[in-house]
């Protein structure tokens, strides 16, 4: 551990967020040492903070969303609906550096915390606005998740199914979510930029639509510019055996991804195939695309005789690209994970969690801190932002505030 200090040390960050993309961003903030103050309303709080009880996901008593989205935060419990609630995020706002919110547009609005009711009188503030589908159009004012407005408007529900008379594929929880943190993410570090080189803030806009036209983007700009879009064919049609999906001995899947024409003969000697490097059919790179639903079987009949591991061990002896089909049960202890600083340690838990996408050279994050009970700082960042005791009393008195 060194003593460099965070990379944010001293950046104050405002999460009046709620569902994912938008507080995972502050997230990542805090990992690098911002202080984020998560709002929450008083009651039961974010919703977010029940979603691991909904029927259809794994079943445990750690609330594991919360658990990571919230990490490193500290909680107030704030109605924003009471004068004397939004007085408080008023001065919570002019004394921070970034303000993060993807409440819809009308309630911002009614609740006076637009980017308008604030960058007339704060001009430093970053303010970092999280929609689901943009805000101009028709549909700006439109609610959506991930599961609606990043994957399956986007066009990557439909490009995923399995072919093209398959049901379209449904996504996970928090599939899209986490990838639009980071667009929101990058959005504020560059407005900081900016701010750095002109002290002038901005209002940073990101959406869930956009990241998921910007994920399939390949797809969209191909029909841009006028080419035809086939449909999926079934794996049995593929058009390369080399960039395909197999099943071993102990019905493991892999992806086997070879692009590079020159390490045929490697795959074929690795797989046990010499015979192939030869043969007219698959000798050159036109021949194996042309015989590819033949070049198919003959893989799947050879990766179907051994084991995963045995491949592995083959497969990377040869220098070759693939990729196992994980599972979650085992990426959750997967070595290369833990080596390479993906899972991190969760405080003094003895538990896990997954660390934000990216380090910065001497720049180390901020040992993991639990996410924060609902309104369990409420008193402290009162203080913190220049409220005496006896007003501290009383805005708990009044239920504008909740928590400790």
């Amino acid at each position: 551990m060194t003593d460099t200090p965070p990379l944010f040390a001293g950046l104050k960050v405002i999460d009046c967020a709620s569902y994912v993309a938008a507080p995972a961003a502050a997230t990542v903030l805090a990992d690098f040492g911002a202080e984020v103050i998560k709002i929450e309303p008083p009651g039961d709080g974010d919703a977010w903070r029940n979603q691991y009880k909904r029927p259809g996901l794994p079943v445990t008593d750690q609330n594991y969303p919360w658990l990571m989205d919230g990490r490193n935060k500290l909680g107030l419990a704030l109605d924003l609906k009471a004068e004397a609630g939004r007085a408080v995020l008023e001065r919570l706002v002019s004394q921070a550096d970034v303000f993060i919110t993807n409440l819809p547009l009308p309630p911002r609005e009614r609740l006076r915390i637009r980017y308008a009711d604030f960058a007339p009188k704060y001009p430093r503030l970053i303010y970092a606005s999280l929609t689901a589908y943009g805000e101009t159009g028709e549909e700006a004012g439109k609610t959506g998740f991930d599961a609606t407005a990043y994957w399956a408007r986007s066009g990557l529900m439909d490009e995923v199914r399995a072919d093209h008379l398959s049901m379209p594929a449904r996504s996970v929880a928090g599939m899209g979510d986490h990838p639009t943190a980071m667009a929101l993410y990058g959005g504020i570090l560059t407005a900081l930029y900016r701010r750095e080189k002109t002290g002038k803030g901005g209002e940073v806009q990101a959406s869930l639509m956009a990241s998921g036209m910007w994920a399939n983007s390949y797809l969209i700009q191909a029909r841009l510019v006028g080419a035809p879009h086939p449909p999926r064919p079934p794996r049995e049609e593929s058009v390369s055996a080399l960039s395909n999906t197999y099943r071993t001995a102990d019905d493991r899947w892999f992806m086997l991804a070879v692009a590079n024409d020159r390490q045929w003969p490697a795959l074929a000697r690795g797989m046990g195939l010499p015979e192939l490097i030869e043969d007219p059919r698959f000798a050159t790179p036109a021949g194996r695309r042309e015989n590819a639903v033949t070049l198919m079987h003959l893989f799947d009949d050879a990766f179907a005789r051994k084991p995963l591991e045995e491949w592995r061990a083959i497969l990377d002896a040869a220098g070759l690209t693939f990729g196992i089909v994980g599972t979650v049960e085992e990426i959750a202890r997967d070595p290369q994970a833990i080596a390479a600083g993906i899972l991190r340690p969760l405080a003094d838990t003895g538990m896990m969690t997954v660390d934000s996408p990216f380090h910065v050279s001497d720049a180390p994050k901020v040992p993991v801190r639990v996410a924060p009970g609902h309104g369990e700082h409420s008193s402290r960042i009162l203080r913190n932002a220049g409220y005496s005791d006896a007003e501290v009393k009383a805005l708990l008195a009044s239920g504008a505030v909740a928590g400790q």
